[in-house]
């Protein structure tokens, strides 16, 4: 294991924000990953688990106790079954899938991070989430000191949450197994409307994996959404905020204050999110609060590119960026009478 200390964490994220941890571990194995946080835990040192670094937002002071780099590598695949460590890049690993002609996770290429994160956020974009494929997770208990294989019932999985997210403490990703589909090359059913509209096909079709592959990298470069060092655009986190979903009661009221603001005859987009709830959209809610794609005059700005990123510009501290943050949750809710909900994980400071 290598072994740092004050070692900078900016660098570790896609935000390029926070201050320095006492100490950063990285580790190669799983057995170094296990061995630095049974370290941490058996001296009550706070642990901070960092994978790609694509869903992390660090306090400018820091993080006082061990910082643990999973930095592990494997990728096997066995018909369809696949299995990768939770340090693989998560990009790549969807780009051999497609490559093999598999289909199942091809419409979340360009998510930036690692494989080990996306069963904690279930991740998701354009019509897939990993929960739909994933098999088993992995993972190191650390409260019973054991290595745990959780089936995909047992993780939990629910709208960009998980058991991993609700208990953040116990469990340490090590490996994720997925089950994937041989359609002959072709791509798992088109579900998600922008997606079908720039195929130019319908809902349900299937298209070549590696077009779909292509054409979701493009509709997330425009977006900012694909990391490129030159592009401020892309200093983020992604989508900063979840899609809120509304119980049948808070809908009601939410498409009322849209009338009474946008018009009697404007409609908010609307999504079933099973039985008596409706999700909606951050960006819309964000865009008609008057938070439109670039705002801000510092150097946290959102998105020229989309209005769910929050960006920095280059010399942004972390509380430049909660300070934009915090203004756009409090005008939503001012206009709209929603609640944002950060996406990224905090470290040493709160919204």
């Amino acid at each position: 294991m290598q072994e740092l200390h004050d070692a900078p964490l900016a660098p570790l994220t896609t935000f390029r924000l926070g201050g320095p941890a006492t100490r950063l571990i990285t580790a190669e194995s799983d057995g170094e990953v296990i061995e630095a946080v049974r370290a941490a835990d058996a001296s009550g040192t706070p642990l901070l688990v960092i994978g790609g670094g694509s869903n992390l937002v660090i306090g400018d002071r820091g993080f006082a106790g061990t910082a643990l780099r999973i930095a592990t590598r494997g990728f096997e695949l066995s018909g369809t079954a696949l299995e990768l460590a939770a340090g693989e890049v998560w990009t790549d690993a969807v780009a051999r899938t497609v490559e093999a002609g598999l289909a199942g996770i091809e419409c979340l290429a360009g998510i930036p991070g690692s494989a080990g994160a996306t069963p904690i956020q279930n991740v998701g974009a354009y019509g897939q989430e990993v929960s739909s494929t994933i098999t088993e997770v992995v993972a190191y208990d650390r409260t019973t000191g054991r290595t745990v294989t959780l089936d995909g019932a047992a993780c939990g999985f629910a709208y960009r949450h998980s058991r991993f997210k609700a208990e953040p403490d116990r469990f340490v990703v090590l490996r994720v197994r997925f089950e994937l589909e041989d359609a002959g090359g072709l791509s798992a059913p088109v579900k998600y409307p922008e997606t079908a509209r720039v195929l130019g096909v319908e809902a349900g079709d299937r298209v070549p994996a590696a077009t779909v592959r292509e054409t979701v990298l493009k509709l997330r470069a425009g977006k900012g959404m694909v990391l490129d060092r030159a592009d401020h655009d892309t200093w983020s986190a992604g989508s900063f905020f979840t899609n809120p979903i509304l119980d049948d009661r808070q809908f009601a009221a939410f498409r009322s204050r849209v009338r009474d603001r946008l018009g009697p005859d404007a409609a908010p987009p609307a999504f079933p999110a099973g039985e008596g709830h409706t999700k909606t959209s951050a960006a819309w809610l964000i865009d008609k609060a008057g938070f439109t794609k670039g705002y801000g005059t510092g150097p946290a700005r959102i998105s020229t590119k989309h209005t769910l990123a929050l960006t920095n510009r280059g010399g942004a501290t972390t509380e430049d960026l909660l300070a934009l943050a915090r203004e756009v949750v409090a005008g939503v809710h001012r206009t709209f009478g929603v609640t944002l909900v950060n996406e990224p994980v905090t470290v040493g400071v709160t919204l």
